[in-house]
């Protein structure tokens, strides 16, 4: 059984930085991708950022390129998010995913596992 537990969201000013944490537990392919991904109140969980576990590719939204960082610690069998120059428009839940393919990486209805959220707020 697979675990994702996200830890690491809080309140910070625009433009500053958090680092999100996803710790896995479980069985998780080598061959498949781990996602953050975000939802506000009323709008459809959208993907922020991609992990492919063989080879570390990383895929990102047009949002968040050049701010947001995904990586992996293998032997913690942790997920990372570093958002940098955050904006307003980042405040939302964010969720850690595991269990898509690499061909269906950046498809959300195809990750398997969901952890439980962290909030992330930026004030203006």
């Amino acid at each position: 059984q697979v675990q994702l537990v996200e830890s690491g969201g809080g309140s910070v000013q625009a433009g500053g930085s958090l680092r999100l944490s996803c710790a896995a537990s479980g069985l998780i392919s080598s061959r498949s991708c781990m996602a953050w991904f975000r939802q506000t109140p009323g709008k459809e969980r959208e993907g922020v950022a991609y992990f492919y576990r063989l080879d570390g590719r990383t895929y990102y939204d047009d949002s968040v390129k050049g701010r947001f960082t995904i990586s992996q610690d293998n032997a913690k069998n942790t997920l990372y998010l570093q958002m940098n120059s955050l904006k307003p428009e980042d405040t939302s839940m964010y969720y850690c995913a595991a269990g898509a393919s690499w061909y269906f990486c950046q498809s959300r209805d195809y990750y398997a596992y969901w952890g439980q959220g962290t909030q992330v707020t930026v004030s203006s």
